[in-house]
């Protein structure tokens, strides 16, 4: 039976939230198109019916998974714009950290990135930039003498990397994947510039949870 336009989009996207999920849960190469294709609820022939290759359905589902957090960074909070502090917050978050089905593929994935066939890369080097940009517009007067564009790929990659150490740890070692947490949202708060050190500290006092 043929399948509809819709039906076929209908696919693809359960196909790309399925993949997006499981690659940030075990890595792109610890999931095979099978599975993938059983969680989207689609048969085998289904997935490669919209995608020539595992490499094309992971670079669509890695530009997929980063779209969430794009927004977030630009989204209103309770009614006023969103700030460089509230993504600093958001990110390096016990529940970011802990929730790494739906968190940003930038952190789980980063260690396998190079690993892959280069249109995955192509993405996270997009999404890299995306990041980078929309944090150097956050950023205020700071001590550190690198100039804006340096300042915030260093915190993206700390960021990055921060999330991905704290996870390594959290089984075996709960209180250090905490003090990572805490270690790196002080340093990027510091390179970011007073605003988001003195934001970071309103957060802190009021309860929100950012280690």
């Amino acid at each position: 039976m043929k399948v509809t336009k819709e039906k076929a989009t209908e696919n693809r996207a359960a196909l790309v939230h399925a993949a997006g999920r499981l690659f940030r849960e075990r890595g792109i190469d610890g999931v095979g198109v099978a599975e993938i294709s059983k969680k989207a609820g689609l048969t085998h022939g289904a997935l490669y019916a919209q995608f020539p290759s595992k490499e094309a359905l992971a670079a669509e589902a890695f530009a997929s998974a980063l779209k969430p957090g794009l927004s977030k960074m630009t989204a209103d909070r309770g009614g006023r714009p969103a700030t460089l502090t509230d993504f600093l917050d958001d990110y390096l978050s016990r529940d970011h950290r802990d929730n790494l089905a739906a968190g940003c593929p930038m952190s789980a994935s980063a260690s396998e990135i190079a690993r892959q066939d280069k249109m995955v890369g192509e993405r996270f080097s997009e999404g890299y930039g995306q990041f980078a940009a929309l944090i150097e517009r956050g950023l205020g007067a700071s001590a550190v003498k690198a100039d804006k564009r340096q300042r915030a790929l260093a915190i993206m990659a700390a960021m990055m990397g921060g999330v991905a150490a704290s996870r390594a740890v959290a089984k075996a070692d709960p209180r250090l994947s905490n003090q990572i947490l805490r270690a790196v949202r002080q340093i990027v708060a510091e390179v970011a510039g007073e605003e988001a050190q003195g934001a970071q500290g309103r957060a802190r006092a009021t309860g929100k949870r950012s280690s």
